[in-house]
């Protein structure tokens, strides 16, 4: 993440999203409100200034931790299969960069709460710039597998690491009507998964895409 001094949204960067969200149109996105939370957030807020000029193009980048930051076409189609409603609450597994969190946020969250174990991560939200901004996020050193139980049921779930399998626990915290978007590992890829749960506790399963993560990985990492 870039020192506070570097923290500038000129016409270039205007530009340059604006760019990004036409060739999120051309490659699917359809949902505007996606659209228009990844046309507002500085997606160059969240990386090294060293990629400022490339940091609109969709690619991965390294951050901290040996982690990335997803392709921006990953996170608008995970986003829209999420369909974040106004005032709903949401559990965000993984917080990497805090740009994801901070798109779901964007959308209207009551409250986004997201969960991430790499410590040096972790610290990062003391300087994130939009503190102030979003009051709507709520930062948690933690296990992903384990979840949030004290803060559930949640509207909607979202894991931004390839799972080796679908976490019962995560299932256990989503409301009745709920959804949970998730990777889930196949080998070299993921297959993208959108989970409902039904009002008698059973879940819809739906498959979508492939993508490449990350691995989620268990317990803490000092």
């Amino acid at each position: 993440m870039q020192s506070i001094s570097n923290f500038v949204d000129g016409f270039q960067h205007k530009g340059m999203r604006k760019k990004l969200i036409e060739v999120l149109r051309e490659k699917g996105i359809t949902d505007e409100s996606v659209l228009e939370a990844m046309n507002t957030i500085p997606r160059h807020f969240f990386l090294d200034s060293a990629f400022d000029k490339i940091a609109y193009e969709n690619k991965a980048f390294p951050i901290a931790a040996e982690q990335t930051i997803s392709h921006p076409y990953t996170v608008a189609y995970q986003t829209q299969l999420l369909q974040v409603k106004r005032g709903e609450k949401v559990l965000e597994i993984g917080t990497g960069s805090i740009y994801q969190t901070t798109i779901l946020a964007e959308l209207g969250a009551q409250m986004v709460y997201t969960i991430e174990r790499q410590k040096k991560l972790y610290e990062q939200q003391k300087d994130y710039y939009f503190k102030k901004k979003y009051l709507n996020i709520k930062f948690f050193y933690g296990d992903g597998f384990v979840g949030l139980p004290t803060y559930g049921p949640f509207d909607k779930i979202l894991i931004t690491a390839a799972a080796p399998f679908i976490p019962p626990k995560l299932v256990e915290q989503l409301k009745p009507g709920g959804c949970m978007v998730l990777p889930v590992d196949e080998g070299d890829v993921q297959r993208m998964l959108r989970l409902t749960k039904q009002a008698d506790g059973t879940v819809i399963e739906e498959a979508f895409e492939e993508f490449s993560f990350v691995p989620m990985l268990t317990g803490k990492n000092n």
